[in-house]
């Protein structure tokens, strides 16, 4: 009987890609019907949070949420866990695939960008793990200053680096569309 043999990720892209886009909708779902309750509790969304940027801001949110409103954004900052890990590698998978798309197709700027691209997927969701444990240390009372502003430095950094990763997977969407209504 021969050995099973492996298939590398890449080669199984497709049914990674939709498994991982699924995560991550699955959980952008949940960590928003989250966030609906959170802010029912009388303060901000868990953005409000990400953007405090200093502590006496961040005792005027925990005081708006009370005690249920601060538990709900524990257990955001939890889910979150598991979201950054699927978006990080959905969009670093998906920038992979338009580099080498892009590549074959002889787009040679797309190609470029996409040596970029993918690491900044990672890079977002390494800032988002970042942001997350200080915000859960600080929520906790075990950080004072400088830390929530350095957990909003985080979010900044975070939704650029995402923001590139989104656009650039757009932006090969956008040209394999187009290649494919000339064809």
């Amino acid at each position: 009987m021969e050995p099973a043999r492996r298939v590398p990720l890449l080669a199984r892209r497709p049914k990674t890609l939709i498994a991982l886009g699924g995560a991550t909708i699955v959980l952008n779902l949940l960590l928003a019907w989250i966030d609906e309750r959170l802010k029912r509790t009388g303060g901000p969304g868990i953005i409000g949070l990400e953007f405090a940027g200093s502590l006496d801001r961040v005792q005027e949110i925990q005081a708006e949420w009370g005690g249920h409103g601060e538990y709900l954004a524990r257990l955001s900052l939890w889910i979150d866990f598991g979201f950054m890990a699927s978006y990080g590698a959905f969009f670093a998978l998906a920038g992979v695939a338009v580099r080498d798309f892009a590549a074959g197709r002889g787009l040679r700027r797309l190609a470029a960008i996409g040596v970029v691209a993918p690491a900044c997927a990672i890079g977002a969701a390494l800032f988002d793990v970042a942001e997350n444990a200080i915000w859960l240390l600080v929520l906790g009372g075990h950080l004072g200053d400088p830390a929530p502003a350095i957990a909003t430095a985080c979010a900044s950094l975070k939704f650029l680096l995402i923001a590139i990763a989104i656009l650039y997977s757009l932006a090969g969407l956008l040209a394999w569309l187009r290649l494919r209504r000339r064809a």
